[in-house]
Protein backbone atom coordinates (compact mmCIF):
# COMPACT_ATOMS: atom_id res chain seq x y z
CA UNK A 1 0.00 0.00 0.00
CA UNK A 2 1.38 3.30 -0.96
CA UNK A 3 1.81 6.40 1.64
CA UNK A 4 -0.44 8.29 -0.62
CA UNK A 5 -3.07 5.68 0.01
CA UNK A 6 -2.26 5.12 3.62
CA UNK A 7 -3.09 8.83 4.48
CA UNK A 8 -6.36 8.79 2.14
CA UNK A 9 -7.16 6.05 4.41
CA UNK A 10 -6.66 7.21 7.44
CA UNK A 11 -8.31 10.50 7.19
CA UNK A 12 -11.30 8.20 5.26
CA UNK A 13 -11.49 6.33 8.85
CA UNK A 14 -11.10 9.71 10.99
CA UNK A 15 -14.27 10.66 9.34
CA UNK A 16 -15.83 7.19 10.48
CA UNK A 17 -15.32 7.96 13.33
CA UNK A 18 -16.25 10.97 13.02
CA UNK A 19 -19.97 10.18 11.91
CA UNK A 20 -20.64 6.75 14.22
CA UNK A 21 -18.37 7.27 16.98
CA UNK A 22 -15.05 5.67 17.47
CA UNK A 23 -16.79 2.80 19.84
CA UNK A 24 -18.63 1.79 16.65
CA UNK A 25 -15.73 1.93 14.11
CA UNK A 26 -13.41 -1.40 13.65
CA UNK A 27 -10.24 -1.77 12.18
CA UNK A 28 -8.34 -4.23 13.94
CA UNK A 29 -8.17 -7.34 12.27
CA UNK A 30 -8.47 -9.37 15.14
CA UNK A 31 -11.84 -7.61 16.58
CA UNK A 32 -13.04 -7.40 12.88
CA UNK A 33 -12.74 -11.33 12.39
CA UNK A 34 -16.48 -12.35 12.82
CA UNK A 35 -17.38 -10.03 10.05
CA UNK A 36 -15.73 -10.85 7.78
CA UNK A 37 -15.79 -14.92 7.94
CA UNK A 38 -19.06 -16.24 7.12
CA UNK A 39 -21.61 -18.17 8.89
CA UNK A 40 -20.48 -21.49 7.10
CA UNK A 41 -17.85 -20.47 4.57
CA UNK A 42 -16.38 -17.57 2.70
CA UNK A 43 -13.77 -14.98 4.35
CA UNK A 44 -11.84 -12.35 3.69
CA UNK A 45 -9.84 -8.21 4.47
CA UNK A 46 -11.65 -5.70 4.85
CA UNK A 47 -10.62 -1.90 5.61
CA UNK A 48 -12.75 -1.33 8.38
CA UNK A 49 -16.61 -2.93 9.90
CA UNK A 50 -18.49 0.43 10.70
CA UNK A 51 -21.91 0.30 13.16
CA UNK A 52 -24.22 3.18 12.21
CA UNK A 53 -26.57 4.23 15.06
CA UNK A 54 -29.61 5.74 12.97
CA UNK A 55 -30.63 5.65 9.18
CA UNK A 56 -28.99 9.04 9.21
CA UNK A 57 -25.77 7.66 10.21
CA UNK A 58 -26.07 5.27 7.64
CA UNK A 59 -26.66 7.92 5.15
CA UNK A 60 -23.97 9.60 5.93
CA UNK A 61 -21.42 6.76 6.21
CA UNK A 62 -22.80 5.67 2.76
CA UNK A 63 -21.59 9.02 1.58
CA UNK A 64 -18.49 8.89 3.11
CA UNK A 65 -17.65 5.26 1.44
CA UNK A 66 -19.03 6.70 -1.75
CA UNK A 67 -16.88 9.27 -2.49
CA UNK A 68 -13.30 7.13 -1.06
CA UNK A 69 -14.09 4.72 -4.20
CA UNK A 70 -14.68 1.98 -1.52
CA UNK A 71 -16.67 -1.39 -1.95
CA UNK A 72 -19.25 -1.44 0.83
CA UNK A 73 -20.87 -4.31 1.66
CA UNK A 74 -23.63 -3.97 3.62
CA UNK A 75 -24.23 -6.90 6.72
CA UNK A 76 -26.97 -7.56 9.01
CA UNK A 77 -26.80 -10.80 10.88
CA UNK A 78 -24.16 -12.59 9.13
CA UNK A 79 -26.10 -15.51 8.95
CA UNK A 80 -25.85 -16.44 5.37
CA UNK A 81 -24.85 -19.54 3.62
CA UNK A 82 -23.57 -18.69 0.11
CA UNK A 83 -20.84 -16.38 0.91
CA UNK A 84 -22.35 -13.10 0.60
CA UNK A 85 -22.56 -11.87 3.81
CA UNK A 86 -18.70 -11.20 3.86
CA UNK A 87 -15.87 -10.61 1.50
CA UNK A 88 -14.35 -13.84 -0.41
CA UNK A 89 -11.64 -13.63 -0.97
CA UNK A 90 -8.50 -10.93 -0.53
CA UNK A 91 -8.30 -9.92 -4.47
CA UNK A 92 -10.87 -6.76 -4.60
CA UNK A 93 -9.82 -4.11 -7.09
CA UNK A 94 -10.45 -1.87 -3.89
CA UNK A 95 -10.98 -1.77 0.10
CA UNK A 96 -13.90 -2.98 1.16
CA UNK A 97 -16.29 -1.24 4.35
CA UNK A 98 -18.44 -3.47 6.17
CA UNK A 99 -21.35 -1.55 7.21
CA UNK A 100 -23.04 -3.69 10.16
CA UNK A 101 -27.11 -2.61 10.43
CA UNK A 102 -27.14 -4.71 13.98
CA UNK A 103 -28.02 -1.25 15.80
CA UNK A 104 -30.87 -0.47 13.54
CA UNK A 105 -33.23 -2.90 14.46
CA UNK A 106 -36.39 -0.62 15.08
CA UNK A 107 -39.85 -1.94 13.48
CA UNK A 108 -43.00 -0.10 13.04
CA UNK A 109 -46.37 -1.49 12.62
CA UNK A 110 -49.02 -0.41 10.29
CA UNK A 111 -52.56 -0.87 9.86
CA UNK A 112 -52.99 -2.68 13.58
CA UNK A 113 -50.32 -4.87 12.11
CA UNK A 114 -51.94 -5.78 8.44
CA UNK A 115 -48.12 -4.17 7.68
CA UNK A 116 -45.24 -3.39 9.14
CA UNK A 117 -42.18 -1.49 8.25
CA UNK A 118 -38.87 -2.98 9.07
CA UNK A 119 -35.39 -1.92 9.51
CA UNK A 120 -32.22 -3.13 8.32
CA UNK A 121 -31.09 -4.68 11.50
CA UNK A 122 -34.91 -5.91 12.43
CA UNK A 123 -34.88 -9.50 13.01
CA UNK A 124 -37.56 -11.92 12.00
CA UNK A 125 -37.40 -12.85 15.82
CA UNK A 126 -38.35 -9.63 16.65
CA UNK A 127 -40.81 -8.94 14.44
CA UNK A 128 -42.61 -12.62 15.29
CA UNK A 129 -42.48 -11.30 18.75
CA UNK A 130 -44.13 -7.82 17.90
CA UNK A 131 -46.88 -9.48 15.62
CA UNK A 132 -47.74 -12.42 18.18
CA UNK A 133 -50.04 -11.11 20.68
CA UNK A 134 -52.03 -9.66 17.58
CA UNK A 135 -52.14 -12.90 16.16
CA UNK A 136 -50.25 -12.32 13.20
CA UNK A 137 -47.08 -13.70 11.91
CA UNK A 138 -44.32 -12.52 9.24
CA UNK A 139 -43.72 -14.07 6.12
CA UNK A 140 -40.82 -15.93 7.53
CA UNK A 141 -41.48 -17.86 10.91
CA UNK A 142 -39.03 -20.65 10.64
CA UNK A 143 -35.08 -22.20 10.20
CA UNK A 144 -33.32 -18.60 9.69
CA UNK A 145 -35.69 -16.85 12.50
CA UNK A 146 -34.11 -19.63 14.82
CA UNK A 147 -30.40 -17.61 14.70
CA UNK A 148 -31.58 -13.99 14.38
CA UNK A 149 -31.30 -13.44 10.76
CA UNK A 150 -32.54 -10.02 9.29
CA UNK A 151 -36.20 -9.35 7.45
CA UNK A 152 -34.37 -7.34 5.00
CA UNK A 153 -32.11 -9.81 4.17
CA UNK A 154 -34.59 -12.24 3.29
CA UNK A 155 -36.12 -9.76 1.54
CA UNK A 156 -32.64 -9.05 -0.42
CA UNK A 157 -32.07 -12.52 -1.18
CA UNK A 158 -35.94 -13.25 -2.13
CA UNK A 159 -35.50 -15.84 0.98
CA UNK A 160 -38.74 -18.84 2.03
CA UNK A 161 -37.75 -22.01 -0.26
CA UNK A 162 -39.16 -23.94 1.81
CA UNK A 163 -42.30 -21.57 1.99
CA UNK A 164 -45.59 -23.49 -0.19
CA UNK A 165 -48.54 -20.99 0.70
CA UNK A 166 -46.26 -17.67 0.77
CA UNK A 167 -43.50 -17.96 -1.65
CA UNK A 168 -40.37 -15.97 -1.85
CA UNK A 169 -39.81 -12.66 0.12
CA UNK A 170 -41.10 -9.76 -1.80
CA UNK A 171 -42.07 -6.23 -1.88
CA UNK A 172 -42.44 -3.67 -3.96
CA UNK A 173 -42.39 -0.53 -1.15
CA UNK A 174 -39.13 -0.11 -0.03
CA UNK A 175 -36.51 2.75 1.06
CA UNK A 176 -33.43 2.23 -0.55
CA UNK A 177 -29.79 4.16 -1.92
CA UNK A 178 -28.49 3.48 -5.10
CA UNK A 179 -25.25 5.39 -7.14
CA UNK A 180 -26.56 6.86 -10.15
CA UNK A 181 -25.62 7.33 -13.94
CA UNK A 182 -23.18 10.29 -12.34
CA UNK A 183 -21.71 8.25 -9.56
CA UNK A 184 -24.06 10.31 -6.75
CA UNK A 185 -25.31 8.36 -3.77
CA UNK A 186 -29.39 8.96 -4.60
CA UNK A 187 -31.74 8.03 -1.75
CA UNK A 188 -35.13 6.59 -3.35
CA UNK A 189 -38.58 6.66 -1.05
CA UNK A 190 -40.92 3.83 -2.71
CA UNK A 191 -42.31 2.62 1.00
CA UNK A 192 -45.61 4.61 -0.32
CA UNK A 193 -45.24 6.95 2.73
CA UNK A 194 -44.81 10.76 3.21
CA UNK A 195 -41.82 11.22 4.59
CA UNK A 196 -40.48 14.59 2.97
CA UNK A 197 -38.51 15.21 0.29
CA UNK A 198 -34.51 15.47 1.76
CA UNK A 199 -32.79 12.75 2.79
CA UNK A 200 -31.92 14.08 5.67
CA UNK A 201 -35.99 14.88 6.34
CA UNK A 202 -36.67 11.63 5.32
CA UNK A 203 -34.55 9.56 7.37
CA UNK A 204 -34.86 11.71 10.40
CA UNK A 205 -38.53 11.38 10.44
CA UNK A 206 -37.90 7.42 10.45
CA UNK A 207 -35.25 7.85 13.12
CA UNK A 208 -37.66 9.56 15.44
CA UNK A 209 -40.81 7.25 14.17
CA UNK A 210 -42.65 10.38 13.49
CA UNK A 211 -45.25 8.27 11.11
CA UNK A 212 -48.82 8.69 10.91
CA UNK A 213 -51.56 6.98 9.68
CA UNK A 214 -52.55 10.07 7.25
CA UNK A 215 -48.32 9.43 6.13
CA UNK A 216 -49.45 6.00 4.94
CA UNK A 217 -50.88 5.22 1.20
CA UNK A 218 -52.65 2.42 -0.31
CA UNK A 219 -51.51 2.81 -4.01
CA UNK A 220 -51.90 -1.07 -4.83
CA UNK A 221 -48.23 -1.95 -5.18
CA UNK A 222 -47.78 -5.51 -3.77
CA UNK A 223 -46.21 -6.15 -0.04
CA UNK A 224 -45.94 -10.06 -0.89
CA UNK A 225 -45.65 -12.10 -3.60
CA UNK A 226 -49.49 -11.97 -3.97
CA UNK A 227 -50.41 -14.94 -7.10
CA UNK A 228 -47.37 -17.16 -5.74
CA UNK A 229 -50.32 -19.90 -4.98
CA UNK A 230 -51.79 -19.44 -8.33
CA UNK A 231 -48.01 -20.15 -10.18
CA UNK A 232 -47.44 -23.17 -7.40
CA UNK A 233 -50.26 -24.97 -8.25
CA UNK A 234 -49.47 -25.22 -11.76
CA UNK A 235 -47.90 -28.47 -11.79
CA UNK A 236 -47.87 -28.59 -15.57
CA UNK A 237 -46.28 -25.41 -16.44
CA UNK A 238 -43.48 -25.40 -18.11
CA UNK A 239 -41.36 -23.03 -15.75
CA UNK A 240 -41.13 -24.05 -12.12
CA UNK A 241 -43.15 -22.07 -9.53
CA UNK A 242 -39.93 -20.34 -8.44
CA UNK A 243 -36.06 -20.17 -8.66
CA UNK A 244 -33.10 -18.34 -8.42
CA UNK A 245 -32.57 -15.07 -9.93
CA UNK A 246 -36.55 -15.45 -11.11
CA UNK A 247 -36.76 -11.69 -12.65
CA UNK A 248 -40.97 -11.74 -12.05
CA UNK A 249 -39.49 -11.45 -8.46
CA UNK A 250 -37.14 -9.19 -9.07
CA UNK A 251 -37.80 -5.49 -8.39
CA UNK A 252 -36.10 -2.80 -6.49
CA UNK A 253 -34.77 -4.12 -3.07
CA UNK A 254 -36.81 -7.12 -3.44
CA UNK A 255 -33.74 -9.58 -5.08
CA UNK A 256 -31.28 -7.18 -5.23
CA UNK A 257 -28.53 -9.20 -3.42
CA UNK A 258 -26.67 -6.21 -1.91
CA UNK A 259 -26.40 -4.00 -5.07
CA UNK A 260 -28.80 -1.45 -2.74
CA UNK A 261 -28.34 -0.19 0.44
CA UNK A 262 -32.00 -0.73 2.03
CA UNK A 263 -32.89 1.48 4.58
CA UNK A 264 -36.80 -0.38 5.15
CA UNK A 265 -39.12 -1.91 3.65
CA UNK A 266 -42.92 -2.07 3.95
CA UNK A 267 -44.37 -5.60 4.10
CA UNK A 268 -47.88 -7.47 5.09
CA UNK A 269 -48.28 -9.75 7.42
CA UNK A 270 -50.12 -13.19 7.99
CA UNK A 271 -53.00 -14.53 9.93
CA UNK A 272 -51.45 -16.77 12.23
CA UNK A 273 -52.13 -20.72 11.88
CA UNK A 274 -54.13 -21.86 14.93
CA UNK A 275 -53.82 -25.33 14.10
CA UNK A 276 -51.30 -26.67 13.00
CA UNK A 277 -49.24 -29.64 12.57
CA UNK A 278 -46.04 -31.62 11.31
CA UNK A 279 -46.01 -34.81 9.13
CA UNK A 280 -42.86 -36.47 8.32
CA UNK A 281 -43.21 -38.76 5.09
CA UNK A 282 -40.14 -41.41 4.41
CA UNK A 283 -39.86 -42.95 1.99
CA UNK A 284 -36.98 -44.99 -0.19
CA UNK A 285 -38.48 -44.41 -3.36
CA UNK A 286 -37.87 -40.35 -4.51
CA UNK A 287 -40.74 -40.64 -7.37
CA UNK A 288 -43.60 -41.56 -3.96
CA UNK A 289 -42.79 -37.91 -2.75
CA UNK A 290 -43.07 -36.39 -6.59
CA UNK A 291 -46.62 -37.77 -6.60
CA UNK A 292 -47.84 -37.12 -3.03
CA UNK A 293 -46.35 -33.31 -3.83
CA UNK A 294 -48.09 -33.29 -7.35
CA UNK A 295 -51.44 -34.08 -5.27
CA UNK A 296 -51.21 -31.58 -2.98
CA UNK A 297 -50.68 -28.86 -5.04
CA UNK A 298 -53.12 -29.84 -7.57
CA UNK A 299 -55.97 -31.37 -5.12
CA UNK A 300 -56.10 -29.60 -1.50
CA UNK A 301 -58.61 -26.70 -0.54
CA UNK A 302 -55.36 -25.50 1.68
CA UNK A 303 -52.05 -25.36 0.85
CA UNK A 304 -49.42 -26.24 3.58
CA UNK A 305 -47.54 -23.73 4.94
CA UNK A 306 -44.37 -25.37 4.01
CA UNK A 307 -42.36 -28.09 3.06
CA UNK A 308 -38.84 -29.63 3.16
CA UNK A 309 -37.17 -32.11 1.24
CA UNK A 310 -34.53 -33.92 3.66
CA UNK A 311 -32.21 -36.60 2.45
CA UNK A 312 -30.36 -39.25 4.25
CA UNK A 313 -27.29 -37.84 5.03
CA UNK A 314 -28.63 -34.51 6.23
CA UNK A 315 -31.16 -35.89 8.44
CA UNK A 316 -28.03 -38.48 9.81
CA UNK A 317 -25.95 -34.80 10.33
CA UNK A 318 -29.17 -33.03 12.09
CA UNK A 319 -29.44 -36.49 14.14
CA UNK A 320 -25.54 -35.82 15.25
CA UNK A 321 -24.59 -32.29 15.14
CA UNK A 322 -28.03 -30.93 15.61
CA UNK A 323 -29.20 -31.51 19.28
CA UNK A 324 -27.88 -28.74 20.96
CA UNK A 325 -29.94 -26.19 18.69
CA UNK A 326 -32.53 -28.53 18.95
CA UNK A 327 -32.10 -28.31 22.81
CA UNK A 328 -31.36 -24.61 23.10
CA UNK A 329 -34.96 -24.00 21.09
CA UNK A 330 -36.63 -26.45 23.38
CA UNK A 331 -35.73 -25.38 26.42
CA UNK A 332 -34.62 -21.41 25.98
CA UNK A 333 -37.03 -20.49 22.92
CA UNK A 334 -35.63 -18.92 19.57
CA UNK A 335 -34.81 -15.46 21.24
CA UNK A 336 -31.98 -16.77 22.86
CA UNK A 337 -30.66 -18.05 19.77
CA UNK A 338 -29.03 -14.92 18.47
CA UNK A 339 -26.91 -14.70 21.54
CA UNK A 340 -25.28 -17.79 21.15
CA UNK A 341 -24.59 -17.42 17.84
CA UNK A 342 -22.85 -14.38 18.40
CA UNK A 343 -20.96 -16.31 21.58
CA UNK A 344 -19.85 -18.88 18.52
CA UNK A 345 -18.53 -16.08 16.54
CA UNK A 346 -16.75 -14.64 18.95
CA UNK A 347 -15.69 -17.89 20.08
CA UNK A 348 -14.62 -18.72 16.62
CA UNK A 349 -12.40 -15.46 16.00
CA UNK A 350 -10.59 -15.73 19.64
CA UNK A 351 -9.54 -19.08 19.29
CA UNK A 352 -8.39 -18.79 15.73
CA UNK A 353 -5.72 -16.54 17.04
CA UNK A 354 -4.29 -18.83 19.60
CA UNK A 355 -2.06 -21.16 17.75
CA UNK A 356 -1.88 -24.61 19.70
CA UNK A 357 -5.84 -24.55 18.92
CA UNK A 358 -6.20 -26.42 15.06
CA UNK A 359 -8.86 -25.04 13.00
CA UNK A 360 -12.18 -25.22 14.47
CA UNK A 361 -11.01 -27.25 17.27
CA UNK A 362 -13.90 -27.06 19.42
CA UNK A 363 -16.48 -28.09 16.59
CA UNK A 364 -15.71 -31.82 16.66
CA UNK A 365 -16.65 -31.62 20.16
CA UNK A 366 -19.79 -30.31 20.80
CA UNK A 367 -21.37 -33.50 20.11
CA UNK A 368 -19.38 -35.28 22.27
CA UNK A 369 -20.86 -32.43 25.33
CA UNK A 370 -24.25 -32.72 24.30
CA UNK A 371 -26.51 -34.39 26.66
CA UNK A 372 -28.40 -37.50 25.37
CA UNK A 373 -31.22 -37.17 23.68
CA UNK A 374 -33.70 -39.88 23.51
CA UNK A 375 -33.93 -41.39 20.05
CA UNK A 376 -37.48 -43.19 18.11
CA UNK A 377 -36.99 -47.14 17.95
CA UNK A 378 -36.20 -49.05 15.02
CA UNK A 379 -39.72 -49.86 15.30
CA UNK A 380 -41.25 -46.56 15.07
CA UNK A 381 -38.43 -45.65 12.33
CA UNK A 382 -39.56 -48.29 10.17
CA UNK A 383 -43.41 -47.36 10.74
CA UNK A 384 -42.27 -43.68 9.84
CA UNK A 385 -40.20 -45.41 6.59
CA UNK A 386 -43.69 -47.17 5.63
Amino acid sequence: MSSITMTDNKTFLNELARLVGHSHLLTDPAKTARYRKGFRSGQGDALAVVFPGSLLELWRVLNACVNADKIILMQAANTGLTEGSTPNGNDYDRDIVIISTQRLDKLHLLDNGQQVLAWPGTTLYALEKALKPLGREPHSVIGSSCIGASVIGGICNNSGGSLVQRGPAYTEMSLFARIDEQGKLQLVNHLGIDLGHTPEQILSKLDDERIKNEDVRHDGRHAHDHDYVTRVRDINADTPARYNADPDRLFESSGCAGKLAVFAVRLDTFAAEKNQQVFYIGTNQPAVLTEIRRHILANFDNLPVAGEYMHRDIYDIAEQYGKDTFLMIDKLGTDKMPFFFTLKGRTDAMLEKVKFFPSAFHRPRDAEIRPPVSQPSAAANEKLAR
